[in-house]
């Protein structure tokens, strides 16, 4: 039985855990694998790990850090940053990790989906899509960004996504690089529009600042992830760096509310 999953996500940048407010001002949070402990001691549903360097660098995943991820992890957790062929997704599947994300190579080869499914199984790709509210006065709807926000695609969202989910994906995970560490709650509206499109498990990623911005979300669509970074590494005003997560009670009380 599906149920909502509330998933830490963490950037991997220049080998270490950072947060970033808007895909910028990134900030040194630690060392990814003492994150991964405490979050194996708090229980979390899965982890997204994102190395966010690797494909502006145009450079592989690194292997090592997967393999040191997964024999520490406790949980399901999904690995993302420079996939861009099978036999690398199936080196990362073979290291231990549940599932493969992937960005700008959707957005470059709609095929190379097909691909992965046939190789390493549909339930294990995870499509991301960074994705931002086009600029101008009279302009509406959202853009697709990828290499760290960085590089405009030239192709229509919604479109996007419909054609992924007749690809039948395992996952769709929408990031919203305008609330990218505000904190400021998700961006509901975009959430909405998305899920209207697609039957596939969608998570949604960017704003959450507040155990109540998660509540809203799977109050009003239920059967969602709903990811956070800045969230699950800073406490209070000050944002000082502290790993936490819901305790079983609270999630309980979430998930049923």
């Amino acid at each position: 039985m599906l149920r909502p999953r509330i998933i830490p996500c963490l950037l991997i940048h220049n080998k270490g855990l950072y947060k970033t407010v808007n895909f910028k001002n990134h900030k040194y949070v630690g060392d990814p694998l003492n994150a991964v402990k405490i979050f194996n001691e708090k229980e979390v549903d899965e982890l997204f790990v994102l190395d966010i360097d690797a494909t502006v660098e145009q450079r592989s995943p690194d292997f090592s850090l997967i393999e040191n991820l997964a024999a520490e992890c406790r949980m399901p957790f999904c690995y993302g940053g420079g996939v861009t062929s099978v036999e690398q997704a199936k080196k990362i599947i073979e290291l231990g990790a549940e599932k493969v994300a992937i960005s700008s190579s959707v957005v470059d080869n709609l095929s190379f989906v097909k691909d992965l499914s046939v190789s390493i199984g549909s339930q294990s790709v995870v499509v991301v899509l960074d994705v931002k509210k086009k600029q101008g006065l009279f302009k509406k709807g959202h853009e697709i960004f990828t290499h760290n926000g960085q590089k405009k695609a030239k192709v229509d969202l919604l479109s996007l996504v419909e054609s992924l989910n007749q690809l039948n994906i395992g996952e769709l995970v929408i990031n919203s690089i305008d609330n990218d560490g505000k904190m400021n709650g998700y961006d509901m509206d975009l959430a909405e529009k998305i899920r209207s499109h697609i039957d596939v498990p969608l998570t949604i990623l960017g704003g959450a600042g507040s155990i109540r911005d998660i509540e809203l979300l799977i109050s009003k669509f239920e059967i969602i992830g709903a990811s956070a970074g800045s969230l699950f590494v800073f406490k209070g005003k000050y944002r000082a760096v502290l790993i936490n997560y819901p305790t079983r009670e609270e999630k309980e009380k979430l998930l049923l509310s």
